[in-house]
């Protein structure tokens, strides 16, 4: 079930923006809206997302602490965490 849409938003662009933004909507076969929301949408979450501060209660921070001080429990993670990194491989222009 999807939510109704009902707010607007405008904005303006350059010829070069919307010819660019045109193109793109029609390499993935949708609109130049549904293009441009949901490309606005993904970057709006990923901001979100990336916020570092967080506030929380002294409780909730003791409690924080204590599950970061546990070990780890599970065998999949200390198996990914052994494995080597791509940044332990020196980089190559033939990779």
């Amino acid at each position: 079930m999807s939510a109704t849409k009902s707010e607007r938003i405008n904005l303006r662009a350059t010829e070069k923006q919307e010819h660019v933004l045109r193109r793109a909507a029609e390499a993935e076969d949708v609109t130049v809206s549904t293009f441009i929301l949901g490309s606005a949408v993904e970057q709006a979450e990923k901001v979100l997302a990336d916020r570092r501060w967080f506030e929380v209660t002294p409780e909730q921070f003791e409690e924080f602490v204590q599950l970061l001080d546990q070990p780890v429990k599970t065998e999949k993670l200390a198996a990914l965490f052994a494995r080597p990194s791509v940044f332990d491989a020196p980089f190559t222009l033939e990779d």
